[in-house]
Parts: C-alpha cells; sequence; structure tokens
C-alpha cells in the first residue's frame, strides 16, 4: 500500500453574519437625473449632484433620512423614470442589493396600492428567501381639505388591510416618510427599539411650524391620535417638553397579531435572515441527524444567531439589554418529520418597553409631628 496524505480545509460557519440591518432601499420618481439607475448614498453624499438641483419628492425624503439617521447612514435609491412600473423597478433592484426595507416615495392613492406592497414582500420573500418590510406614504393635504378631509383620505388607504409587512405614514409636514425611516436607522439605537423612544432624541429638520388646514386650523394631537388609531405611524409631540417626536411605528398587522408594531417584525426578520444561511449549510450533512447527541449539538448551532442578538452591556451600573433575551433551552425545538425531513423551531423573545407610563405620587401626612 502507498501511504498518503490528505488535508482538508472543513467550514464550520462561524463567520460573521452579512449585515443587512438599517440599509434600506427608496424608490420614487425622478427629477431626470440618474434615472432608472440604482445609485448608492451616505451621509457624505451630494444629494443636488446625484438627483439633480430641482427639487422632487424623493430626494426631499432622502435629505431627511440622512439627517435623522446619523452617523454611519447608507442607503441605496433608484430614481423611477416617468412610466417606469414600480414593481418590475423594484425586481430590478433586487437582483442587485439585499436590503432591509423599501421606502416608496411616492403617494399611495388607494387600498390596493398598499395590497401589492404586501404581495411584493411576500414574492421577494419566496424568490430570494429575503424577509423584508415596505414604508409607504399619503399624498399631504390638499388646499381645500380639512383635517377631517384629510383624515378620511389617509384611513380609507388602510381600512380593512391586512398587511403585517407594510406601514404607511402620512404626509403632513413633508418630510415625515424620510425622517421615520432615518430614524429607523439610526445606529444609536438597536433595531429592538421603538422609533416612539424619546432618548434617541427629538425629529430632525423643520418641525417647530405645524401644517394648516383650509379652515386655518393648525394641527394638534388629536388628529394625529385619530390617525394614529387607524394604524397609520405618525408625529407626536408631549405637553411642556421641548421636541417632536415619534408615536408608534405600526404595521397593518391584523388586531391580535404579533406584528403589528415594526420593532417586533425587525428582530423576528434578523434572525430569519441568519438562520437561513446556516440552514443552507446543513443541507443533506450528517452532522444534522436524529440522534440525540446530533439534536443538542444542532440546537446550539442554530441558535447562534439568537445568542448574538442578546447581548447586554452594563456601563456604570446602567444595563443597555441586547435586541432580545437570551435564549433558553427550550426556546428551540428539532423535529425530524421523516428520514430526510426536518423542522427546528426558535423562540425570539423581546425585551418589554413601556409606552405608557403612569406616576402616582401619594403625600404623607400622618407623622407631621416628628422631628
Amino acid at each position: 500500500m502507498i501511504g498518503k496524505v490528505q488535508v482538508n480545509n472543513l467550514n464550520l460557519m462561524q463567520g460573521v453574519f452579512s449585515e443587512v440591518e438599517n440599509y434600506f432601499l427608496f424608490i420614487g420618481r425622478g427629477n431626470g437625473v440618474n434615472e432608472d439607475s440604482l445609485v448608492a448614498v451616505n451621509c457624505d453624499s451630494d444629494l443636488d449632484d446625484i438627483f439633480g438641483k430641482d427639487d422632487s419628492v424623493l430626494k426631499t425624503q432622502i435629505a431627511a433620512a440622512k439627517l435623522n439617521a446619523g452617523q454611519n447612514w447608507r442607503a441605496c435609491v433608484y430614481p423611477l423614470s416617468e412610466g417606469k412600473d414600480i414593481s418590475d423597478a423594484i425586481d430590478s433592484c433586487m437582483e442587485l442589493v439585499t436590503v432591509e426595507a423599501i421606502v416608496v416615495t411616492d403617494p399611495l392613492t388607494d387600498s390596493t396600492k398598499v395590497e401589492a406592497l404586501q404581495a411584493k414582500a411576500e414574492s421577494i420573500m419566496a424568490k430570494y428567501m429575503r424577509p423584508l418590510f415596505f414604508i409607504g406614504t399619503t399624498r399631504g393635504i390638499a388646499a381645500d381639505e380639512s383635517w377631517s378631509d384629510f383624515a378620511t383620505m389617509a384611513k380609507s388607504i388602510v381600512a380593512d388591510i391586512a398587511a403585517d409587512q407594510v406601514m404607511v405614514v402620512p404626509t403632513l409636514w413633508g418630510t415625515d416618510l424620510g425622517t421615520l425611516a432615518g430614524r429607523l436607522c439610526n445606529s444609536s439605537v438597536t433595531i429592538a427599539d421603538s422609533p416612539m423612544r424619546v432618548a434617541t432624541g427629538p425629529l430632525l429638520g423643520s418641525w417647530s411650524a405645524k401644517p394648516k388646514d383650509k379652515n386655518g386650523r393648525t394641527i394638534d394631537m388629536s388628529i394625529l391620535q385619530d390617525l394614529e388609531s387607524a394604524r397609520l405611524s405618525v408625529p407626536q409631540w408631549y405637553p411642556d417638553y421641548p421636541g417632536v417626536y415619534w408615536a408608534d411605528g405600526n404595521m397593518l398587522d391584523v388586531p391580535a397579531g404579533d406584528y403589528q408594531m415594526i420593532e417586533n417584525l425587525r428582530v423576528v426578520q434578523k434572525a430569519m435572515r441568519r438562520v437561513y444561511v446556516l440552514a443552507v449549510a446543513r443541507i443533506a450533512d450528517r452532522k444534522l441527524n436524529s440522534t440525540p447527541s446530533s439534536i443538542e449539538s444542532n440546537k446550539m448551532y442554530f441558535m447562534r444567531p439568537l445568542f448574538s442578538m442578546c447581548k447586554s452591556v452594563e456601563i456604570m451600573g446602567i444595563q443597555f439589554p441586547g435586541e432580545i433575551k437570551p435564549p433558553k433551552d427550550k426556546d428551540i425545538t428539532i423535529v425530524w418529520k421523516s428520514k430526510y425531513e426536518v423542522e427546528i423551531y426558535l423562540v425570539v423573545t423581546p425585551y418589554n418597553s413601556p409606552k405608557s407610563i403612569t406616576c402616582n405620587i401619594l403625600l404623607d401626612l400622618q407623622n407631621q409631628a416628628e422631628v
């Protein structure tokens, strides 16, 4: 027998996952510059050079996103030419980039447009195994409209719609859509943080001048609350507290659905992206089998993204929690359906986050005479 040596390089899938989070695609009508092409932008980009000096809704929203996203922001943009179909444009972009969300800057005119976005998200998932969500917007208030008229129009677009991967922002100040998109991409917080988070800071831009309707009525919290109750995502402010902030990032999920708020959807979609990569690497790999030792080993393998997402930091006695709670042994189950089919169930548990705080102050008058 002739002696021989073989050395193999084995890949244990221990590397870093690709970061898609906070990377959004903006798509909408352009103004004649770089139309029907995918353009990369970041904090250093001169938007006038890239999109032309003329104003456009697309450029306005990108500027608002850039301002509110802060450090290390980046995005990709597809300016549409007149007559270009947005669905075809999205298909073209998906061949070139992977993003966490798609921001559609052209106003949604009716409920069928919202349903089309949900269908598009589902089709992208089916074709590319790529979870993402859409952010759409309504038109602004017309010169001959009252706030009641505007609310009726905006609410009709989302009424009775079940679309857990779509959120809709009414155009009130003019930069609402881009501001929310930027706030969701702010790297000083995590994807598990609600855009409502006051500690993130106030909305940046021209928010002190409040819009008015045809009767001269200035927008107030009753109008915003009415829109928010219809599952639209709106700004808000607090009495005697400077600045304008954001309310919940509402998804158009069904009542009692798990994904009524954007932060719940984002953490699950992040886990989906990472688990998918690990699952592909295990296809026809006998290291994943039905023996007890293999099942235990692969529980740790598939829970690796969750362990990464749960890491917290404590500084000066203050704990900054991870994106999810640390997973427990019971949070993963591996079930063999047949000799060649296996199902894996993982549980993602977000932290509680207070969105309504009640402070009760009591007065103690029982021992006034004591020193």
